[in-house]
């Protein structure tokens, strides 16, 4: 490392640097593991090789460009310099707040209890924060979003991890319930994070079915102490099924009136609106007026981040008056499900044609498929120039960044590597 002094350049040895680091601090990877992934695949690609990169997480077209939706660039250039440049409140602006919840609930007048966060991450970390001791763990499904584990130890918490089911069944109730008990008893409370419909990464949907399972070992628990579920939304634009998408939102609603269990929701506007750089999000309570909640999550900003950016606070309030720019958004969102729904079907008859089990997509960006030993067969792939994201449970492949008709190659190479 080098320090400019005047005009006098100073080395300083990194193992003395290293001394000023807390031990605990002293081992992490230089890069996050899918950037690292997808920066290797891209470096492999500037060099002429035939590459398929199916780990980054936002949506490209056909030719391995980033999306960009007409509809948010233009309202993002109408912006003024009022609209940008000032400090948001501490909480968010309430009309972005209550413009972003009544995406997903119109019925809604207004937010009920919550704060703007920088993306969806941000509202996920200010749960932990909130709803949860240091050392405490939040109980999830898996396979998970990877982040969820560096935001979890970041924060002083744990995961708790319990399986999805597997395609076309739900849970066991008594066994889900005993996870569920026994994590409660554990620590007096409960904070569960619920990535539903469309999970990141598998693609699917919870059923009406195993929604209800779940609604009723919830309210049987609440018995043993305070319960939050947080529904952590990211994809919902792109699925498969809209109708599907609202009624499972409609159904967690109507739970989330009962008053039992106390029901929020992580919502973000990188993926719905493709505005990842932008940072902007929110953790959100619909259906609950709460003073000192509102106070607790204001003070969590203030602490950690202050203000979340004005900018696209200030876009998603103009989109909630257009009405003409929802109608365009929505045929865009559509166009692009559509390409998804395209990719995974191919993908999926593509391993077919290779005896292999087909994988089912109901929305989001990815896919997971099986692998007995994820790590080695993910290196196998990259050997021949074919990116995955290996996880414990099996390999997440990006819909989102894969061309159809890259999905033979994809399938016979995962099929050769098993």
């Amino acid at each position: 490392m080098t320090r400019a002094v005047g005009i006098l350049v100073v080395s300083i040895p990194g193992n003395l640097m290293l001394s000023h680091l807390l031990p605990a601090r002293r081992e992490f990877p230089a890069d996050d593991p899918i950037f690292a992934l997808n920066s290797e695949a891209q470096a492999r690609a500037a060099k002429g090789e035939a590459v398929i990169n199916t780990t980054v997480g936002a949506l490209l077209d056909d030719h391995g460009q980033l999306v960009v939706l007409d509809t948010v660039m233009e309202l993002w250039r109408e912006l003024t310099p009022k609209e940008i440049a000032p400090y948001a409140p501490i909480a968010g602006d309430p009309v972005f707040l209550t413009s972003l919840v009544q995406r997903y609930w119109p019925d809604l007048d207004q937010f009920g209890t919550g704060c703007a966060t920088p993306g969806g991450s941000g509202a996920l970390a200010l749960s932990l924060l909130n709803f949860l001791e240091p050392g405490q763990a939040v109980f999830c499904f898996s396979p998970y979003w990877g982040p969820y584990a560096t935001i979890s130890a970041e924060n002083g918490r744990r995961l708790r991890t319990y399986p999805l089911p597997s395609p076309g069944h739900t849970w066991e109730a008594l066994d889900l319930q005993r996870a569920l008990k026994e994590l409660m008893q554990e620590q007096g409370r409960l904070l569960l994070w619920f990535n539903d419909p469309c999970h990141n990464p598998t693609g699917r949907s919870s059923s009406p079915a195993g929604r209800a399972m779940l609604f009723e070992i919830l309210r049987e628990l609440t018995q043993l102490g305070p319960i939050t579920l947080l529904l952590d939304l990211a994809y919902l634009e792109y699925t498969a099924d809209p109708g599907e998408v609202m009624h499972a939102l409609q159904d967690y609603a109507r739970f989330a009136g009962e008053g039992t269990v106390l029901v929020g929701a992580s919502l973000s506007v990188s993926k719905a609106l493709t505005l990842y750089g932008a940072r902007a999000g929110a953790l959100v309570f619909p259906w609950t007026h709460d003073a000192p909640l509102q106070a607790a999550l204001a003070m969590s900003c203030r602490g950690i981040f202050s203000n979340a950016p004005r900018a696209p606070q200030s876009l998603v309030v103009r989109l909630a008056r257009d009405g003409k720019a929802q109608a365009r958004l929505a045929d865009e969102h559509r166009h692009w499900s559509l390409k998804l729904q395209v990719r995974a079907h191919a993908l999926s008859d593509a391993l077919r044609s290779e005896k292999l089990p087909g994988v089912p997509w109901q929305g989001g960006f990815f896919v997971t498929l099986p692998a007995p030993d994820p790590e080695a067969v993910a290196a196998k792939l990259r050997e021949r120039g074919i990116f995955v994201v290996p996880m414990a449970e099996g390999l997440r492949v990006g819909v989102c960044g894969m061309k159809a008709v890259d999905a033979p190659i994809f399938a016979l190479a995962y099929k050769e590597s098993l």
